[in-house]
């Protein structure tokens, strides 16, 4: 993959410092006492790809305005390369072994862990954040310090379930400003993360034109554009004034040592962040020192004038340097999800450290590419790195279960999300510049299942499975292909072959239990789930199968109050409702499930199997134009949900709109699989009479 912010680069490496804060510590007079504040976290945002770090073919204006005056330090860094647990680290002040979250899924930060929410709403502050995507979910346990904190991205059944709509940016800010005007006369904090420069890169007009060779920089235009609302009035004397800190939580590798997007590696590409912090008054300009993530809160606090736990590693940005720079980083996630070798390492005097079984060295000022590992000719140097890695960093981590929900939903943002048993020892074969190709497979398998392509997602999956076949996210993805062409009979024997090598993973035992009850074996399947739903704290997917294969079964009251349990217990997921709906219908209750299908689109109005089961029970209680009404929204949202292009088809035929009846069952003729032959033959029938 071409680079396209690589010629805009300067020295991408410079140093980071850690465990410089100490109880005691003196730092500069309190900038803005009393001050508002504002935190700016734009998602995969490298650290060259905006204006104001010279980054010519990108326009950033609202960024550049800010850093021009405003401190920005350019030798900034995270402390991880995905996205929760360095959120968790710039909202905490410390290390991802210090507050436990190490990872996008299994982790909740636990609520004894004070953020800088936390600390300001003890000092009288109204607190509110304004997420753009699942891996900030209140599930995962930011939420609980915020008063109001608003994760209003889209949930609910999705055929595909790679594809995720995201919130976009603009849809993150308007809430933002809603709250920060109501809140007005009192001390505010305000979070604000935008999520656009996530992979896959599609910004939307006229960024998208204006970029159509570089989308990577299209949607950080985009993402600049977003934020004009709320940052140019607070540079233009906001009143009360505001201190503002604008960071990214990672970077993109877009290409460099191999890496496709982030989570893999901990090279500069995704390690190095921009940083910007603002207050009127504040002495513009660039900042050399070595700056780091667990710095933010320190700085904020002091800032404020207020206390700055002595238990943080950071320090203020705004007093003097720390006299011994040095930093702890790390990327665990193939290591979690896929068994591959831990990655760790430190920064420190323009050094970096990486410890994997093939270990790397490198002197950033003379080689800020990280192209010459000096492992094996600076052994003394690379030792006392190796050293000085923090004893409670030591691996494995502890990590809960990975809910099925939370496993697809991640999946869906190109990050994997199983649970792979760690082995005993890791060698050069674990190393993830081995697997660096295996990774790009994976990254093809999940853009060819998004884009319908599943027939090359099998031979993808198959890829995948016979150069790593303890891994079971290879498993996973390509059981889902296999049952995306209606082949779930293969999918059974792909997952009960990975179960077979000891494979343990819960997701793929879930995932089993799913494709039994499609492939006509609910008695099996419900077997197979009861014991995983019968657990506390069940997430909503793993209630719902049960419940949909319990119907299945014909146990239809069984059904019910299992997916009536997901409905209480989850009353802010649409699942629960559509699939309690979907079982009412069948029990011949359509007034009943109309009512529970009416609440899963009032949560998410984008659910094409709402719209679709909610026709069927709309033709039974009001009649055709209803629900004529209802399957056309469903095939508006999913051109391939066939149930309600057959649905439309037929009634629209029967109900005198020809044009329509058409259009829908020669949809359904084209795209049907061969499962559906005697319907293909029916919607062939009526085709042919409408014709006549």
């Amino acid at each position: 993959m071409r680079n396209p912010t690589r010629s805009c680069a300067a020295a991408l490496l410079l140093l980071v410092a850690l465990g410089c804060h100490r109880a005691g510590d003196t730092t500069a007079a309190p900038a803005l006492p009393g001050a508002d504040v504002v935190l700016v976290t734009i998602d995969t945002l490298r650290a060259d790809a905006v204006g104001f770090a010279g980054n010519r073919p990108v326009a950033t204006p609202t960024l550049d305005r800010l850093a021009a005056a405003g401190r920005v330090f350019t030798d900034a860094h995270a402390h991880s390369v995905v996205t929760l647990p360095s959120h968790v680290n710039i909202l905490t002040g410390r290390y991802p072994y210090q507050h436990g979250v190490r990872e996008n899924s299994g982790f909740v930060l636990a609520s004894s862990v004070p953020t800088l929410a936390t600390l300001l709403g003890r000092a009288g502050y109204t607190t509110g954040a304004f997420v753009a995507a699942y891996p900030l979910d209140r599930h995962f346990g930011l939420a609980a310090s915020f008063g109001t904190y608003d994760d209003s991205f889209p949930r609910g059944s999705d055929p595909s379930r790679f594809v995720l709509a995201e919130r976009r940016g603009d849809q993150v800010v308007a809430p933002a400003l809603a709250w920060w005007r109501q809140q007005q006369g009192k001390r505010r904090f305000l979070w604000v993360h935008l999520y656009d420069p996530h992979a896959a890169y599609a910004p939307p007009e006229p960024f998208a034109s204006r970029y159509r060779d570089d989308p990577y920089l299209g949607e950080v235009a985009a993402t600049d554009s977003y934020l004009a609302p709320l940052l140019d009035p607070l540079l233009h004397g906001g009143v009360p004034p505001a201190l503002v800190v604008v960071t990214a939580d990672h970077g993109e590798a877009l290409g460099d040592h191999g890496e496709l997007t982030h989570g893999l590696f901990a090279y500069e590409a995704t390690l190095k962040v921009p940083l910007v912090v603002w207050y009127p008054g504040i002495r513009a300009g660039a900042d050399a020192r070595p700056a780091r993530h667990v710095d933010v809160v320190p700085t904020v606090l002091a800032a404020l004038g207020l206390p700055v736990p002595g238990e943080l590693p950071g320090s203020s940005l705004l007093g003097p340097p720390p006299a011994s720079p040095q930093s702890y980083f790390e990327s665990l996630s193939t290591c979690l999800n896929r068994g591959w070798a831990p990655l760790r390492g430190m920064l420190r005097e323009r050094h970096k450290y990486v410890d994997l079984p093939l270990p790397e060295l490198y002197d950033l000022a003379s080689d800020p590419r990280e192209e010459h590992n000096l492992v094996d000719t600076d052994r003394r140097g690379a030792r006392e790195l190796q050293r000085a890695l923090p004893a409670e960093s030591a691996w494995p981590p502890r990590r809960g279960s990975v809910a099925a929900e939370e496993a697809a939903r991640l999946r869906s943002l190109g990050y994997s999300a199983g649970a792979t048993a760690p082995p005993a020892t890791y060698t050069a074969a674990d190393d993830p510049k081995r697997l660096v190709g295996l990774d790009r497979q994976v990254h093809q398998l999940i853009d060819a299942y998004s884009r319908g392509h599943y027939t090359d997602a099998v031979a993808l999956g198959r890829a995948v499975v016979a150069a790593r076949p303890g891994m079971a996210e290879g498993y996973e993805d390509l059981a889902l292909a296999l049952r995306q062409l209606d082949r779930p009979r293969e999918a059974i024997t792909v997952l009960r072959s990975a179960l077979a090598r000891g494979v343990a993973a819960e997701s793929l035992r879930r995932q089993l239990g799913m494709t039994l009850a499609e492939a006509g074996q609910p008695a099996a399947a419900v077997e197979l789930l009861a014991p995983l739903a019968q657990r506390p704290g069940a997430d909503p997917p793993t209630l719902d199968a049960l419940g949909i294969a319990l119907s299945d079964a014909g146990r239809h009251d069984e059904a019910v109050r299992v997916l009536e349990r997901a409905v209480a217990e989850y009353p802010q997921d649409p699942g629960g409702y559509e699939n309690l709906g979907i079982v009412l219908l069948r029990r011949g209750d359509a007034a009943g499930a109309r009512q529970r299908l009416r609440s899963a689109l009032e949560l998410n109005p984008r659910l094409p199997i709402s719209w679709n089961t909610l026709g069927v029970a709309l033709y039974q209680l009001e009649g055709p134009a209803a629900a004529i009404d209802a399957w056309a929204k469903a095939v508006a949202l999913d051109p391939q949900q066939l149930d309600a292009l057959f649905n439309l088809g037929l009634v629209a035929a029967a109900a005198g709109r020809p044009a329509q009846a058409r259009d829908a069952l020669s949809r359904f003729v084209a795209t049907a699989p061969p499962g559906r032959a005697a319907d293909v033959q029916r919607a062939r029938q009526v085709l042919a009479r409408l014709r006549g």
